[in-house]
């Protein structure tokens, strides 16, 4: 998965028909060439290939005085459909990469809360099980606390990383379901940009 699709893909349905320099300020609003790949040369490379791939649809529009004429973007069905794809895996996953699990957040009024919250439960199950299959593979006690073995520290790593994400995340259930994050339970509408 890419977060840089998924940044893409939301900030043009948020607005519902973007430029592509809309879509760079949208994201640099957001902070995500801090935490990203959401950097001018990858977005205008995401806009053109997904273009290509059918789920952009480009429509030139107006000359620009510094440069060729602007093209904005508006999202096809197809484009549409990945994108909700990509925020569903991306909510759902133990194992992505924090970028495209911040995309997801960021983009969580895009579904319905209660679907928001069935994919986050899926995220804390895969959590949980994935830190209790490394846990029946290694003890933390079998390690001689005089000796410094690397995959010692991997596997405390990678145990501690699943409890805090799955300790956020279930944060995150309660706050949706107490209905902090937004009063109504229906997806923003596409074209919105309530960022």
């Amino acid at each position: 998965m890419s977060a840089i699709r998924l940044l893409v893909l939301g900030a043009i349905r948020q607005r519902g028909r973007a430029h592509g320099y809309q879509v760079r300020s949208d994201l640099e609003a957001w902070g995500a060439h801090e935490w990203s790949t959401a950097k001018p040369g990858s977005i205008y490379h995401a806009l053109r290939q997904m273009a290509k791939q059918g789920l952009l649809r480009a429509h030139d529009i107006e000359p620009s005085p510094a440069g060729p004429p602007r093209v904005e973007y508006e999202l096809t069905g197809e484009g549409d459909a990945e994108f909700l794809r990509l925020l569903r895996t991306a909510l759902s996953r133990h194992d992505q990469k924090i970028d495209e699990l911040t995309a997801a957040v960021g983009f969580l009024d895009s579904l319905p809360r209660e679907e928001a919250i069935a994919l986050l439960k899926e995220r804390v199950t895969a959590l949980d099980g994935w830190r209790a299959e490394v846990a029946r593979h290694w003890t933390p006690d079998d390690a001689d606390p005089g000796d410094w073995e690397p995959i010692t520290e991997i596997m405390r790593l990678w145990t501690h990383f699943s409890a805090s994400g799955a300790e956020w995340t279930r944060g995150l259930i309660q706050r949706l379901e107490r209905g902090t994050h937004r009063e109504d339970a229906e997806p923003a509408p596409s074209g919105s940009t309530n960022r």
